[in-house]
């Protein structure tokens, strides 16, 4: 397959290399390639232009964009070999949706603030994707997502049909029944363990949703934190020849503490 060199490069050209490489005298790694075995790739680079976004590295976020989209062009251009679809129908089907979503901007429909072109937006996906009721919304979240991210959601779809908390407390409040029901489950029946944790956590999301907190953000600063401190501790007990392994646990508190403060 012929191919130009070019001081640069644009999206017809990322496409033509990614032909190139899937084809038969192409690379033999990306020729053998179908989504499922590059799926965990797709997940991985978004997460890595995620940690671009949260380090405020617009250089590395340019380079992880690129990554991403060039997941998107691997996907496409297998389905393209198959003759179901192209890049071009993914870009022609994420154009229509945002023109549809849209209509305060691309029809006659009044939409003044932000609240309001979400109650629009949320109404026209439901009509779009033959939602009848608001279970069929809650359905309709991804499994694949982050647990955390998943209980985010469906929680706050659940909520437009009315039922939730009255506020983060009552929510609060579920949680501290939840550990209580877990206090009482004996220890060897790991499914109702793992049930009754499981209720805990959803509680405690339901929580950070009502407080308009992302649970996902506030879990990742914790174990941050957790982390950071955690290497101060280690660093502070080497300094005085204590061993963590085998310091009892009042020594160990106590340089947390000390950490900590």
């Amino acid at each position: 397959m012929e191919f130009q060199y070019k001081e640069h490069y644009d999206i017809s050209d990322l496409l033509n290399i990614m032909r190139i490489l899937r084809a038969p005298d192409g690379c033999p790694w990306d020729r053998v390639q179908t989504h499922q075995s590059i799926r965990q790739n797709f997940i991985e680079e978004t997460y890595e232009a995620i940690e671009a976004i949260d380090a405020d590295n617009v250089p590395l976020l340019k380079e992880e964009l690129g990554d991403v989209l060039m997941q998107v062009v691997f996907h496409s251009i297998m389905e393209e070999e198959t003759g179901r679809f192209t890049f071009d129908d993914v870009c022609d089907d994420v154009c229509q949706k945002l023109i549809i979503r849209h209509p305060h901007v691309f029809s006659d429909t009044v939409a003044a603030t932000p609240d309001e072109v979400l109650k629009n937006w949320d109404a026209i996906k439901m009509q779009t994707k033959s939602q009848q009721k608001t279970a069929d919304s809650v359905d309709d979240v991804a499994k694949s997502l982050p647990a955390l991210m998943r209980a985010q959601k469906v929680g706050k779809r659940a909520a437009k049909s009315g039922m939730d908390f009255l506020d983060w407390r009552a929510a609060l409040e579920r949680a501290e029944e939840e550990i209580e029901e877990l206090k009482a489950v004996d220890t060897g029946d790991t499914d109702k363990l793992l049930e009754e944790l499981g209720d805990i956590l959803f509680s405690v999301v339901n929580t950070a949703r009502l407080l308009k907190i992302d649970a996902e953000l506030a879990l990742t600063r914790s174990t941050d934190k957790f982390s950071s401190r955690f290497r101060k501790v280690e660093e502070l007990a080497l300094s005085r020849g204590i061993d963590m392994k085998t310091a009892s646990d009042e020594e160990l508190d106590a340089l947390w503490e000390e950490v900590k403060n």
